[in-house]
Parts: C-alpha cells; structure tokens; sequence
C-alpha cells in the first residue's frame, strides 16, 4: 500500500502528469513522469513528496485481475519511492500483457522505465556507443 501522502487522487493531477510529463514505454506498462515544479530552496516552500497513480484498464483483464495488476504496481512503485525527485508526478499505466505477467517481469519493465525517465539511460543509446541496427562504414561507404 502506498502511504497516503503519496497517493495521486485527482484528475487534474494524473492529466497533467501524461500530458506535460515525460513518457517511457514498456512491454507491460507506460510510465509518465513529471517532475517537481517547486523549489526546494526557496524560504517558506512546503516540498511535496513524489506521488503516484495507476491507471488499469478492462484491456487488461477482468475486475480480478485488474486489482491484482493495480497490487503489484503498489508494491513496486512504494520501494522506488525514494529514488524520484520530490514534487514529482508519476503515472503507471499497465498495458494488456500485464495481467499474464508475473511480478519480477513487472518489476523489470518499472525499472526500465524509471532508469529512462530520471536520466540514467539515454533514449536510443546502445552500451558500445553505436546503433544496433546500423552497421558501421568503413572508409569506402560500404558495412563492414
């Protein structure tokens, strides 16, 4: 269970979370972050700690399993809580193939997503530097 405090509740607070956030998607789930508008250091401001909100379509499965789905987001989200930036909007949508996925999978694609969002892997960047499907060319033009 998320703690009260970090709960996203309103409309207009899951709106603007995927309209002016950031977008990451998985397999299983799309995550869309926006990040803390308020200033930490300004004299007076009250910082308002991360909160998150899922949404789980009938796409998805049944009412069973959609409450299963929406469970085991929770769980997940709650221990990388702290890793997000204070202030921040987070909402995870969960895609039809998550109610056949098990948690670690789940866990894997929230990862992924949460790494690409807060900065840690560049969108398009492959680990040797280079596109995986582009073939390097050598000095005459053609792949080598």
């Amino acid at each position: 269970m998320l703690p009260t405090e970090n709960r996203l509740r309103r409309r207009e607070d899951f709106a603007t979370a995927v309209r002016r956030g950031r977008r990451a998607g998985r397999p299983l789930l799309v995550v869309h972050l926006r990040s803390g508008a308020t200033d930490p250091h300004a004299a007076g401001e009250h910082v308002s700690p991360a909160r998150a909100g899922f949404v789980v379509s009938k796409a998805v499965g049944g009412a069973v399993v959609r409450n299963k789905v929406k469970r085991r987001l929770r769980h997940l989200l709650r221990d990388r809580l702290p890793a997000l930036p204070a202030g921040s909007l987070v909402v995870v949508r969960a895609l039809p193939g998550a109610g056949e996925s098990d948690h670690d999978q789940l866990a894997r694609d929230l990862d992924a997503a949460l790494k690409r969002l807060l900065g840690e892997v560049p969108r398009g960047c492959h680990p040797t530097g280079g596109n995986p499907r582009i073939p390097d060319r050598g000095p005459g033009g053609s792949a080598q």
